[in-house]
């Protein structure tokens, strides 16, 4: 998966089009990622009973997952693909696909 934690994304689908946020968590296995901003992407409301004395009961908003391919990586130029360069040490490197700047 080309999208990292902590990548700054755009969501391009869905009822949270537009909104920017910050990557918080990669689910590699079924790829999905979990976006965290001021502007609440993705959010639910779960009605949430009390366990073990410690938990609040009541409706609670929850950040659920999206899918990776519902979101591209803002770069300086705007949202764009993600692409791969190798240095002339063999490093691998990420690179915007509009500018080639590196991220």
């Amino acid at each position: 998966m080309k999208i990292k934690k902590g990548d700054r994304v755009r969501v391009l689908a869905g009822k949270d089009l537009g909104k920017e946020g910050e990557v918080t968590a990669v689910l590699t296995d079924r790829n999905r990622v979990i976006v965290t901003s001021p502007q609440l992407v993705n959010v639910v409301k779960k009605h949430q009973r009390q366990t073990s004395g410690t938990m609040q009961a009541g409706i609670i908003d929850k950040e659920m997952p999206i899918h990776v391919s519902n979101v591209a990586i803002v770069c300086s130029c705007g949202p764009s693909r993600i692409g791969y360069r190798f240095e002339n040490d063999g490093t691998k490197v990420r690179i915007c696909r509009k500018c080639g700047k590196d991220l």
